[in-house]
């Protein structure tokens, strides 16, 4: 994890550890700032903010960095009827997750470059430093950027940001690492090893299931993706009649483009919320669903024109999307061979008549409840609110998500792990031909 001086052939003083932290947290900070800044000012510079001063501009390209960065903006907009009038205050803090990407790309960069500069038991320092240098800036720009229509709480203006952040250095690092043993020092094999049997058969059972979980809500996601792509590709033409019915120029519609990029994982995980039967608000009173949708007049927004209006006959079809996603979760439990629970069962009871079924029964559970928490954990970070007039409430409520996924998985993970020995006997009796 780090290159000796007399490898490298230089001579001279290192650089601390927590200085070079500083250095790769300034490059990241630069070039997502450049990338905030050009389109703001791409738009300025076309018109399409009208008389506004180079100084607002950056303003507002700050405040895009910061949210962004997954910091809530509070809105003070005064209505076009009057300065007396009260302004409208709300919250923005829909974060836009595809421009979060982003800044956890290349702090992963930097995670990588700081492992490969310590040792395992220094790398915290250089982190910490990387850590310290965003946050300053973070505070920096949100103290510069506050105006009286957009406020930024300054608190969470400096740590918010930590979270990506601090998110792409860890996997970074430990990506140059290649495992948590090299990246703290600690061998989790060993500690592991000098635990009882049972405890470790418990603990691979356990981890079994929440991968199988995992692979199921990945499922679910590609799947909602085509839906998504299907749907867009059906509405193109009204999603182009908005576009033309809004105006904008190239810049105006590429950056119109870029900021509906930047909610497309919103998008991704809406539908899989609209095809579960959970439902997706967007705003007070207007719920979308494969089993009901009831949604008031939307903004002029191109994308959200591909939402599924009027009578859905064959909504509730779209109900076997995590079922299917769950099947694929069972079947890969039964491939990963971790199946300790029905060993043990097994042995207690010899009617597999009756141990088998509760097996699968279990794995069913189990697998739709670790799906459906993490579906529950996408569907909190995509929810939010842009902070006026009935759009307060936008995304799917995390609850709901939590059963209707879960309950739909678990369904297909029953199925998975029954049809699971069948489909890996055909698998091999097919292997098998082809190597005769």
């Amino acid at each position: 994890m780090k290159l000796r001086a007399d490898q490298s052939g230089l001579r001279g003083l290192p650089m601390p550890l927590w200085l070079q932290g500083v250095a790769e947290a300034v490059q990241a900070i630069l070039i997502s700032a450049v990338l905030a800044l050009v389109p703001v000012f791409g738009v300025w510079m076309t018109g399409g903010l009208g008389a506004w001063q180079p100084e607002g501009v950056a303003r507002l390209a700050g405040q895009l960095w910061l949210l962004a960065h997954g910091v809530p903006l509070q809105l003070a907009i005064t209505p076009s009827t009057g300065e007396s009038a009260a302004p409208v205050v709300g919250t923005l803090s829909l974060i836009p997750l595809g421009l979060t990407v982003i800044p956890v790309l290349l702090t992963w960069r930097s995670g990588r470059r700081l492992a490969r500069a310590s040792y395992a038991d220094t790398l915290w320092q250089g982190l910490a430093g990387a850590g310290a240098a965003y946050a300053a800036f973070a505070f920096a720009t949100a103290f510069v950027c506050r105006t009286p229509q957009v406020n930024v709480g300054m608190v969470a203006a400096t740590f918010i940001p930590l979270a990506p952040v601090g998110l792409g250095l860890v996997v970074g690092a430990r990506r140059e690492a290649g495992s948590w043993a090299r990246l703290i020092g600690v061998d989790a094999v060993d500690w592991i090893a000098r635990t009882g049997q049972y405890s470790r058969w418990a603990g691979s059972y356990a981890w079994s299931v929440l991968r199988a979980g995992f692979v199921a809500l990945m499922a679910a996601l590609a799947l909602s993706s085509a839906v998504l792509a299907v749907d867009l590709f059906g509405h193109w033409a009204e999603a182009v009649t908005v576009y033309e019915g809004v105006g904008a120029d190239a810049v105006g519609g590429a950056a119109m483009a870029l900021g509906q990029a930047g909610y497309l994982p919103h998008l991704v995980v809406w539908t899989l919320g609209w095809a579960s039967g959970a439902g997706v608000t967007l705003g007070s009173g207007s719920t979308a669903g494969a089993l009901a949708t009831a949604v008031a007049p939307l903004p002029p927004i191109p994308v959200l024109a591909a939402i599924p209006a009027g009578p859905l006959p064959f909504g509730p079809a779209a109900l076997v999307i995590p079922v299917l996603a769950g099947l694929i979760g069972g079947w890969w439990f039964v491939r990963e061979g971790e199946d300790h629970f029905d060993e043990w069962l097994s042995i207690k009871i010899h009617a597999r008549w009756f141990s088998a079924p509760v097996s699968a029964l279990v794995v069913g559970v189990l697998v739709g409840a670790a799906a459906g928490a993490l579906a529950a954990g996408l569907a909190w970070l995509t929810s939010g609110s842009v902070g006026i007039g009935r759009f307060t409430e936008l995304g799917v409520s995390p609850l709901w998500m939590l059963v209707w996924v879960g309950a739909e998985t678990a369904i297909g993970a029953c199925l998975g792990y029954a049809l699971g020995p069948w489909l890996e006997h055909a698998r091999a009796e097919e292997a098998g031909r082809a190597a005769v």
